[in-house]
């Protein structure tokens, strides 16, 4: 154990912040009730979030209107307004969603000897986890490209693989629950990783999105950049749908990612993820017919799992 190894302690939502961020990084609180379909995001530094009165609005939000909270993990840009790719300043944590057998899940990443010990372990319900590392000087798209990688092999929610993710808080009751579950944030390590402390391997298909046409030209890295944040959705979603995400819990958070620069997120979100599974089941026919297999229609890839 290094002087920087702990042996785990718990944080409330204000140490947490402390714990994880600077204060004057520019992070994304997204509050969402799921019944009625609403999501308010706000945009304010670490600090700001940390002080009395913004804790008192996410308290009444969440104990009174039944709001669930959550946190951008990825500090954003000073002049950012919204919460995509263009607008993420530096990655600062990498993280993995433990949603289905989260016990038997955080026990492997503890035993593994692919990633380092997590900086934080959120229970946000029973058995089910969100495990944080904090780390720096990680590019974005290499950061992506781990975090998928290691959704693969620890089992967890291959939908929570974006630079952009919002994660829960601690202190705060878990919504989906009728008696609502209050998370918790155990700390468990302070030291700050790079990259080399992940040896967990990146396959091709973990790698950026590239454009799904066939005999296209390869695109560059600087075309890459360029691609519209409305790309980056449905890439998004095709990825997700094809690795097993729910269809309707993918809708909602892609709703709720876009619920600041969309005026009506839901449909949007509806329409992405109806185009992506489109072009999944095109893309299953070109196959099927090139192998000789019977064309089928498999309808949208669900799974049965939820959000933590």
């Amino acid at each position: 154990m290094t002087d920087k190894d702990i042996p785990g302690k718990d944080l409330g939502a204000r140490e947490y912040l402390a714990a994880a961020f600077e204060p004057s990084d520019r992070l994304a609180i997204l509050v969402r009730n799921r019944e009625r379909r609403e999501t308010v995001q706000r945009i304010a530094t670490a600090g700001r979030i940390a002080e009395p009165s913004f804790q008192d609005w996410l308290h009444f939000k969440n104990h009174r209107e039944d709001f669930d909270v959550y946190v951008g993990m990825n500090p954003l840009r000073p002049e950012a307004r919204t919460r995509t790719k263009e607008d993420i300043d530096s990655i600062r944590h990498l993280y993995v969603d433990l949603d289905h057998e989260g016990t038997k899940s955080l026990v492997s990443i503890e035993q593994s000897k692919l990633v380092p010990r997590p900086n934080y372990v959120l229970t946000t319900s029973p058995g089910k986890f969100q495990v944080v590392w904090n780390v720096k000087e990680v590019a974005q798209d290499q950061a992506e490209a781990l975090l998928r990688a290691m959704a693969r092999k620890f089992g967890a929610d291959p939908a929570a693989t974006d630079s952009t993710r919002v994660l829960r808080v601690p202190g705060f009751r878990n919504r989906k629950y009728e008696e609502g579950f209050v998370v918790r944030a155990e700390q468990r390590s302070e030291i700050v990783h790079d990259v080399r402390d992940f040896k967990v391997r990146i396959d091709h298909f973990d790698s950026p999105y590239q454009p799904l046409r066939r005999n296209s030209p390869r695109t560059t890295s600087s075309e890459s950049h360029r691609l519209t944040q409305s790309e980056h959705d449905w890439a998004f979603a095709k990825r997700a749908l094809a690795s097993g995400a729910d269809t309707e819990e993918l809708i909602q958070r892609i709703a709720d990612f876009r619920a600041g620069d969309k005026s009506d997120p839901q449909d949007y979100a509806e329409r992405t993820v109806t185009k992506a599974a489109a072009d999944l089941r095109r893309q299953h026919g070109s196959v099927s017919k090139e192998t000789g297999a019977a064309e089928t229609d498999t309808g949208p890839l669900r799974q049965d799992e939820r959000q933590t």
